[in-house]
């Protein structure tokens, strides 16, 4: 077990510009016999493959790939497009017996397993950096300090949905995975070096690994401004319009915000206005979207002022954990003091080991355990109880001595 690990290894000075594929920029796989072809060269190659994906959430409804990416060395750069070669199935197979090396995988691991595309195992260099103690962990940032390669910005937030996609779009998509073998090669010596890489690995299988999330309970209370509304029947008019927005989103292929804005659901739901005549004189109500569906807008509205109140939704939801620590103060000081005991010896260990305090352990599983400790607070007890919470193994070995002596040291009130 490391003790302090030394800092991560200096920037490079000047970060080369990285402008071009070193094969070029390869076409698009746009059929099945292109993704045949493209697993007979995986199967060629050798190492580690690459894997990277473009959304369009900001402009199409949903999470759906736009545009796959795959990098093994002895192969070269592969590009799909997966609207028009339809599922992957022909790839699968052969991607799932090879380690996949992602950046921030928890973003791309949804829409490949929509693609039939799943890992067996992983490589994750962002959270690999976040581990080894690099200050920052984007791609470009931090290619150029472990590579001292400079990427090219500016189509991460791009309408990967455009067809066709310009020349420079498909230049940028292919070199962002293309570095990601040699990044992920440093970045293994780097943890191996600082006595992590067991860390890291348990971290990436957890990945893999975890469970596929619940639905979200009334998803529509995520909306932006929801403070503002303290009534039931306004709460429902959020509620109608949301369910409405993402009604007419789906059916268009359309983010439900290009439609209508969260602010002017809230500015709707305050006002409760009696006709269409009345809603479009709202604030957010001046985009094409918001004007166009305004009768459906209005009609949500309407639902909502016609609702019995037996159906009206409940200001707030049963908190499913504890309540927000900053109310702990008053509700329960003793809870607030192993809180703040816990939280201290947590965020020093996380300093001595140069990772994130919440890499070291989840900041919901503190809490929890700061606001219902078990009883008796023993190592063994605390240990199943971060197990429940999916801590991993070099977690529950460096944490539970830290919490046990933050409970014990937190004075009772």
């Amino acid at each position: 077990m490391p003790a302090g690990p030394s800092p991560v290894p200096e920037p490079h000075p000047e970060p080369v510009p990285l402008s071009e594929p070193s094969e070029g920029v390869p076409e698009p796989v746009l059929d099945q016999a292109g993704l045949e072809a493209a697993a007979r060269a995986l199967s060629a190659g050798h190492g580690p493959v690459a894997v990277d994906a473009e959304r369009a959430s900001g402009f199409r409804y949903g999470q759906r790939a736009y545009l796959v990416q795959l990098h093994r060395r002895g192969c070269g750069t592969i590009i799909i497009d997966p609207v028009a070669a339809g599922q992957l199935s022909a790839l699968a197979t052969e991607l799932s017996t090879l380690e996949w090396v992602l950046h921030a995988a928890t973003q791309d691991l949804p829409c490949l397993a929509e693609l039939g595309l799943r890992p067996r195992r992983i490589f994750d260099t962002e959270l690999g950096a976040r581990l080894a103690g690099y200050p920052r962990v984007g791609l470009g940032p931090l290619v150029e300090h472990v590579l001292g390669l400079s990427l090219e910005k500016g189509h991460s937030a791009a309408d990967w949905s455009t067809r066709p996609l310009p020349a420079s779009w498909l230049r940028y998509a292919a070199l962002d995975v293309e570095v990601l073998p040699d990044l992920r090669d440093a970045l293994e010596a780097e943890l191996t070096r600082q006595g992590k890489i067991d860390w890291a690995r348990q971290e990436f299988d957890a990945i893999v690994d975890a469970p596929l999330p619940t639905p979200r309970v009334d998803p529509w209370r995520r909306i932006s401004g929801l403070h503002r509304v303290r009534k039931r029947r306004q709460l429902a008019a959020v509620r109608e319009l949301w369910l409405e927005r993402e009604r007419q989103a789906a059916e268009r292929d359309v983010s439900p915000s290009r439609l209508l804005p969260d602010s002017a659901i809230v500015e709707a739901a305050l006002a409760l206005p009696a006709d269409t005549a009345s809603l479009v004189e709202l604030p957010g109500f001046i985009g094409r979207g918001a004007r166009r569906f305004a009768r459906h807008w209005s009609a949500a509205i309407e639902a909502a002022r016609r609702m019995p109140e037996s159906a009206l939704p409940p200001l707030a939801l049963a908190p499913e954990g504890p309540p927000p620590a900053r109310s702990w103060p008053e509700r329960d000081p003793a809870a607030a003091a192993r809180l703040a005991a816990m939280r201290a010896r947590l965020g020093e260990r996380a300093a001595q080991l140069h990772i994130p305090v919440e890499n070291l352990l989840a900041p919901d599983t503190v809490r929890r355990l700061a606001w219902a400790p078990p009883e008796p607070a023993e190592e063994d007890s605390l240990a199943a109880v971060l197990r429940h919470h999916r801590a991993r193994a070099w977690q529950v070995e460096l944490t539970v001595p830290l919490l046990l002596d933050g409970l014990r040291a937190a004075p009772r009130q």
